[in-house]
């Protein structure tokens, strides 16, 4: 029979164990909120069986033992179970990729619209990752042209992907707008499209 010094020192050791229960429990379920229901469940097993613990053995692998075996537990318990029939009727068909595909090509069109100085620099601002700084240097332009030619970019997709134009003219390149002799630039027409 256990005294009161024996469960005394198993609550101690058991709460001095928490800590590194937590982490290993993050470790097993990558979720916050996962792993502080796994430490609370591994806990309640241990205090419910604290019977079977024999004193003098190692508390804290002991801990670790039941915290394991709760989460194969766990995932056992979330397997899906799939009737035969279901099985065989998926295996025959295929999920359709008219979607995806529909929507790359919307984009190749929209993308290819740009104006070429956008669209580099929209390809070395969001697929590689670089600074405006470094943009500019490459491109040979002021970092504020880059920042337009990105901004103008990505409006100008969203536009075209939005309202579905598609059949519009692709952008010259030219950057450079001429005004006429009233003082309206060219490019304004282009713009309230």
């Amino acid at each position: 029979m256990a005294t009161d010094a024996d469960t005394r020192d198993f609550h101690e050791q058991l709460k001095a164990v928490l800590p590194r229960l937590r982490v290993y429990a993050l470790s097993l379920t990558r979720d916050r909120d996962a792993a502080d229901d796994l430490v609370h469940d591994t806990v309640v097993k241990a205090l419910t069986g604290r019977a079977s613990f024999e004193p003098g053995t190692n508390l804290s692998a002991w801990v670790f033992r039941i915290q394991r075996n709760e989460f194969i537990s766990g995932l056992r318990r979330l397997r899906p179970s799939v009737p035969v029939d279901s099985a065989v009727a998926e295996s025959l068909s295929h999920q359709p990729h008219q979607e995806s595909r529909l929507v790359m090509r919307e984009f190749m069109s929209a993308f290819g619209k740009l104006a070429p100085t956008q669209r580099e620099a929209l390809l070395l601002a969001v697929l590689e990752g670089q600074s405006y700084e470094v943009i500019a240097a490459h491109t040979g332009v002021s970092v504020g042209t880059v920042k337009s030619r990105i901004s103008r970019a990505r409006d100008t997709l969203e536009r075209l992907l939005l309202e579905g134009e598609t059949t519009s003219r692709p952008n010259t390149g030219s950057e450079r707008v001429s005004r006429d002799s009233t003082g309206t630039s060219s490019g304004d027409a282009q713009d309230k499209r």
